[in-house]
């Protein structure tokens, strides 16, 4: 089980509310079929592969393009555990 934790950032918006930014980067995620939690800091999911992450996190990031942000600043942590398996959520 792999373990996402990430943020995907508009730079240079017109406003300093960003909700509208976070609404479709989640929704993305929602529809990537992962499971998936918010967090005061980011968002996190859980994949089987890698290629389920960066999917997602790509379908995510370009979202946020597709509604008007003109430069993107994404950060991914990846926990990657082969020896055991998981769950990252509690909830």
């Amino acid at each position: 089980m792999i373990l996402v934790d990430f943020g995907v950032v508009p730079i240079g918006t017109k406003e300093t509310d960003l909700g509208k930014y976070v609404a479709v980067a989640v929704q993305a995620i929602k529809e990537s079929g992962l499971k998936y939690e918010l967090t005061g800091m980011g968002t996190q999911i859980e994949a089987q592969n890698l290629d389920e992450v960066y999917e997602a996190v790509k379908t995510a990031q370009e979202a946020v393009f597709d509604i008007g942000a003109n430069r993107v600043f994404t950060v991914l942590k990846i926990d990657d555990r082969r020896d055991k398996k998981r769950s990252g959520f509690t909830g």
